[in-house]
């Protein structure tokens, strides 16, 4: 049976006073949930109707609680979003919270954009377990649609890179996510929240089918990968990235551009990138 989604709003304590449960009323029929504001300009070309709603979080990197109905969820996401990329709390209201809004609309087909890399993959993730808790597969119809082969696309590597005449033929070729793939994405969810790097290695290998959510596993594997920690004490990501300055990118955007182009899978920004470039300015083993 369908039930509501709902977030107390005004028990968070970033509200802007915007009182009770939200409760929108019916606007759209159709959604569409971009992952990140660079999809805006190619989609905003296309003849596609709906609302639009920007999912503007970062689950791949930060704390997560397995609840994400819950205020203490989003406010912890908020006070980490703060202190990492010292954004205040006013624009993650603006930006996250007031977005999520859209969700408690009556839509009856909602669209997910998100691409291949574990940035994408884990923020699905997270919108595919809210989406879960508030809906039966009768309504809405919900489809994924994913850049997954780019030779057709001149190569381009992510959804701000397509006109909207591509962002049309993506459209035209996605697929529809049923109960059972909604209920795999909410184990791996439950998995990668609760860092069971043991369960999630198990559980990939153990699942051999991955109906329309194929490029889930890569992205988990990365995950796996950027976990382990070598003999001195650094990270897969922290270890890329000094060799990368070793070999002569001394400054950060030489650093970036090297690492984009050998470990796309991670579909890390030049701000996550900061996060792993400052641990190794800690240890004393770059200067920048």
């Amino acid at each position: 049976m369908q039930s509501e989604f709902k977030i107390k709003i005004d028990k968070l304590p970033f509200t802007k006073g915007l009182g009770f449960i939200y409760n929108l009323a019916f606007m759209n029929a159709i959604l569409h949930i971009l992952n990140g504001d660079a999809a805006l300009d190619g989609f905003d070309q296309t003849g596609l109707d709906g609302d639009v709603m920007v999912w503007r979080e970062v689950f791949s990197e930060g704390p997560l609680q397995e609840n994400i109905l819950s205020g203490s969820f989003w406010s912890e996401r908020r006070d980490w979003i703060g202190r990492t990329f010292d954004a205040p709390a006013n624009e993650y209201q603006h930006k996250v919270i007031d977005e999520l809004g859209k969700l408690n609309s009556r839509y009856t087909e909602i669209n997910l954009w998100f691409e291949f890399d574990l940035h994408c993959q884990v923020n699905l993730l997270g919108v595919l377990e809210m989406l879960s808790l508030k809906t039966d597969m009768s309504a809405p119809a919900i489809y994924l649609i994913c850049l997954a082969d780019c030779v057709q696309f001149d190569n381009k590597k992510g959804l701000g890179e397509l006109t909207g005449e591509q962002f049309e033929e993506l459209y035209d070729a996605r697929e529809r996510l049923n109960e059972w793939e909604l209920g795999l994405a909410a184990d791996a969810w439950r998995l990668y929240v609760n860092n069971d790097l043991a369960g999630l290695e198990k559980w990939l290998n153990e699942n051999t089918f991955w109906g329309g959510i194929p490029l889930l596993k890569p992205a988990l594997q990365a995950h796996l990968k950027r976990m382990q920690t070598n003999a001195d004490g650094l990270s897969y990501i922290e270890q890329k990235l000094l060799d990368i300055y070793n070999n002569g990118a001394k400054t950060k955007t030489a650093i970036y551009h090297a690492f984009w182009k050998n470990e796309s899978i991670f579909g890390m920004g030049d701000s996550e990138i900061d996060i792993y470039l400052n641990k190794l300015k800690e240890k004393e083993l770059i200067e920048l």
